[in-house]
């Protein structure tokens, strides 16, 4: 009896050993990074709207901090924690994936650039007059047709099926373009929250299925 203990309890603790390697090989953390898909939208919609950048006004995403530093002050620097599976000269897990958001591939920046020369052309000017508004779902509305002049309907409403159109596919292209696909519908509801953000005064935006004016 006393033989067998010894041999069981090595062959034991070899096979824990054996599946927390094999679960630190397969467990990497890849999660959406908010922080910096906020950011990116932020630059995305202001390119697109052009003029200064509002102020943060409760309605919706306020400006991430600059890289490198807080709002508020300095950055600090990050203080280590330990992670118990460096004893075994593993790195943590959640190191093994940090992924960040970028736009600068060139289908993104041509529906940009497609966005922002639409948008100063013929959008911006019914955004303002409240014909157009934002919708909550992450893209433009014919909010109020009256207020469109009748030789204008047809054009208008094209403009808008094109924005969409260019929308949809931007929020598709950032998420393959980063690499997951499956983050697709996470980037158009933070898009969808940035083009509320970005909103001037006077446009209108949807909320809780109905329209307020900012």
């Amino acid at each position: 009896m006393h033989a067998a203990t010894v041999v069981t309890a090595p062959r034991t603790g070899a096979a824990l050993v054996a599946m927390l390697l094999l679960s630190a090989c397969v467990t990497i953390n890849v999660y959406f990074p908010a922080a910096e898909a906020r950011e990116a939208a932020r630059e995305f919609v202001e390119k697109v709207i052009g003029d200064a950048v509002p102020p943060a006004d409760g309605t919706g995403v306020t400006p991430s901090p600059t890289p490198g530093g807080m709002a508020n002050g300095p950055a600090r620097a990050p203080v280590p924690r330990f992670d118990p599976w460096m004893l075994l000269g593993i790195a943590p897990a959640h190191a093994q994936a940090q992924p960040d958001i970028t736009l600068r591939t060139p289908a993104i920046q041509a529906i940009q650039s497609r966005m922002e020369s639409r948008f100063n052309g013929t959008l911006r000017a019914h955004l303002d007059s409240g014909a157009l508004g934002f919708g909550g779902d992450g893209l433009l509305v014919v909010r109020d047709p009256s207020l469109l002049a009748l030789g204008d309907r047809v054009a208008v409403q094209s403009a808008v099926a094109d924005d969409n159109r260019d929308r949809r596919a931007v929020y598709r292209e950032i998420a393959v373009a980063n690499g997951h696909p499956e983050w697709e519908a996470q980037i158009r509801d933070v898009f969808a929250r940035q083009w509320i953000a970005s909103a001037r005064a006077g446009w209108w935006y949807q909320s809780g299925g109905s329209w307020q004016q900012k």
